[in-house]
């Protein structure tokens, strides 16, 4: 059992079909147990939607992709499975995936089933039974930044993920084609968006050796062992996992690493604030420090890299406002990215006027 309950029932109109999915992971799976199976979801991702699925004392977690229309070669199921199943073996962090399915008869979009992990995923506080001390606080700081050094030192070749990605050109391509998302999600003119884009375009730096990388690396899509905070027992969310350049990897995972003295707009702009904010925390310079001693990376370039990923959150939070303006979903927590949005986009643009 998870030291707090992290699921809530299922949220109206993101219903899956108990009676067509209970038939396939019989069938798939070979599930003995007769009773029925009961459906929870994970509230806290904005993206694909994640589910609990339960049958008696068997558990899995079920992801599928968000509803309404959706970007051309986002939220691929496939993809995700297969990468999952390549990096399990090298990688035991990455979730043990259970099963495909891209028959639209069973719920009318392809999905995939994997293993259920069970521990503490931090964001805005944390749970009752722990004290937030700031020496806990420094080695959760000191164990993320452990696990992606790990992750970018993995053999992608000879585990098999070398046909995933394009490390060639990966960062222009990833500047362009954010650039073109952004267009397409575009419902309001912020000042200064366009010199912001030009600026990026005209300011790629050279990589350097390829890696695999999860680009979406943060304390929610992380799992802590409940008995021993220290210790990671989990990562999730590997939809957008690719083999392209390491330092894109930090810069994205230091975009959602807030700290005290940020401005109230980057800490606030969600609600509550990161739990990276607490004393002990590392700050994002201290982050980058840590990793650039342990990978052996030259990291000097990081600013623009740090730009970047506020520009690339900035967009995702634009497509998700989008998808609430357009009446494509109906998820009142969706309203506020719009403001958001235009928070990012100003850290962004601060950080690019930086010498």
């Amino acid at each position: 059992m998870s030291a707090r309950r992290d699921t809530i029932a299922v949220r109206r109109g993101e219903e899956l079909d108990v009676q067509r999915l209970e038939r396939y992971l019989r069938e798939k799976l070979g599930i003995a147990d007769r009773s029925p199976l009961v459906i929870r979801q994970f509230g806290n991702g904005a993206s694909n939607l994640t589910y609990e699925l339960r049958i008696g004392g068997w558990e899995a977690v079920l992801r599928r992709p968000p509803l309404g229309p959706v970007a051309p070669k986002a939220h691929d199921m496939g993809r995700e499975y297969m990468i999952l199943s390549r990096l399990h073996p090298v990688f035991p962090l990455a979730p043990r995936p259970y099963a495909y399915c891209d028959d639209p008869a069973v719920l009318g979009s392809p999905f995939f089933v994997m293993e259920r992990r069970h521990g503490v995923v931090l964001n805005t506080e944390f749970p009752e039974e722990w004290e937030p001390t700031p020496e806990l606080c420094r080695r959760i700081s000191e164990t993320m930044v452990d696990r992606l050094v790990e992750l970018h030192g993995i053999d992608y070749e000879a585990a098999g993920l070398g046909g995933i990605g394009y490390p060639e050109g990966f960062l222009t391509r990833q500047v362009n084609g954010w650039i073109a998302r952004y267009e397409r999600a575009k419902t309001d003119e912020i000042p200064g968006v366009e010199e912001l884009q030009r600026w990026l375009a005209d300011h790629v730096p050279p990589s350097p050796q390829p890696a695999v990388i999860h680009y979406d690396y943060k304390l929610n899509n992380v799992m802590f062992d409940a008995e021993d905070p220290s210790r990671m027992v989990g990562i999730f969310d590997w939809e957008m996992t690719t083999i392209g350049d390491p330092l894109a990897d930090l810069g994205c995972a230091l975009s959602y690493w807030t700290q005290d003295g940020d401005p109230d707009l980057l800490k606030y702009g969600m609600g509550k604030p990161s739990v990276t904010v607490l004393p002990g925390f590392m700050t994002r310079a201290e982050f980058i420090e840590a990793y650039a001693r342990k990978s052996g990376r030259d990291i000097s370039r990081l600013p623009y890299y740090l730009t970047f990923a506020y520009f690339k959150l900035a967009v995702i939070c634009q497509q998700i406002y989008y998808r609430w303006k357009k009446g494509q979903t109906q998820d009142e927590r969706f309203e506020r990215y719009g403001a958001f949005t235009r928070t990012l986009l100003a850290a962004a643009q601060e950080m690019a006027r930086q010498p």
